[in-house]
Order: C-alpha cells, then sequence, then structure tokens
C-alpha cells in the first residue's frame, strides 16, 4: 500500500515538473508577414522609379498568398496592365521565383505552366530573411522596365 501512495505521489510530482519546464520554453517566432506598413512602403519606391522614368504603370504588391495587399494603378496605365500585374503575382506565389525566371524555365520545359500565370518579366519575390513573404509586380512597360520598378519596392522591404 505504501509503495502504491509513494508511486502515485512520485509521478504526481514529476507530472507538475515537467509542466513548469514545458511553460518556461520561450514562444516560437512567428513567421515574417507583409503587413500594410510594408506594402506602404514597396509602394511608395515602386512608383517614385515608375515616376522618375515616366512609366505608366499598374503596381501590385500582394501577400504570400498572391492576394493583393495594396495596388495603384497609375494615370495613364492601360487597362489590360492590371489584369497582368495580378497574373504575375500569381506566378511568383506558385513558383517562388520571379515571372520572368518562370517565362525562360517554361520555355525550356522546366516547370509547369501556372494556370493564368504569364511569361513577361515584372514580377519579383519580396524575401524577409529567407522566407519569401510576398511579391511586387508591375504592368505597363516593356518587361524588363516593370521588373525594374518591381526590384526597386521589393528592395525596400527586404532584408
Amino acid at each position: 500500500m505504501i509503495t502504491r501512495i509513494f508511486t502515485g505521489l512520485t509521478l504526481l510530482c514529476g507530472l507538475a515538473f515537467s509542466g513548469l519546464a514545458l511553460a518556461q520554453q520561450p514562444a516560437p517566432t512567428p513567421a515574417p508577414a507583409l503587413t500594410y506598413a510594408l506594402a506602404e512602403q514597396a509602394m511608395t519606391a515602386a512608383l517614385a522609379e515608375a515616376r522618375a522614368n515616366n512609366w505608366n504603370l499598374t503596381i501590385v504588391v500582394a501577400d504570400e498568398y498572391g492576394l493583393p495587399v495594396m495596388i495603384h494603378r497609375m494615370d495613364g496605365a492601360s487597362a489590360r496592365s492590371y489584369e497582368i500585374a495580378l497574373a504575375k503575382a500569381k506566378v511568383v506565389q506558385e513558383t517562388g521565383i520571379s515571372s520572368g525566371e518562370y517565362g525562360t524555365r517554361l520555355a525550356a520545359g522546366q516547370i509547369a505552366e501556372v494556370e493564368g500565370g504569364v511569361t513577361f518579366a515584372g514580377g519579383v519575390p519580396v524575401m524577409r530573411g529567407s522566407v519569401r513573404i510576398g511579391a511586387v509586380t508591375s504592368s505597363g512597360a516593356r518587361g524588363i522596365e516593370d521588373e525594374q520598378v518591381s526590384l526597386k519596392g521589393a528592395a525596400a522591404i527586404s532584408n
């Protein structure tokens, strides 16, 4: 009888102390996310680059799911540039690479086609550390010019 009581108390103390040890472990660091404030910073940088070059673009800052956090269609940007910029965001979200790189790999048969995606340059991933938190995409100029604008936006918030 005494052995059972002692065994029960030992187990009870062991459980109590193990709970204390678990409670003292630090909480995991949350994954970085594309906040509205970060999207504003990226958009400001991208718009400045577009304006400096007199390019009228549609610029999208999208989160890691490819959903727009911010969209800006500049005066004079074509209506079609809106759909293309969103398609570039979809490509970056699904592949994790730039839309231009996706086009190159698709043409070489190295990657599967993204339904509704486009192969034009201008969509780039946004990285925080080693985590992809979203994309900046631009459309309305030549692909290389769109990409130049998107890279400026992404660089403003990447680290």
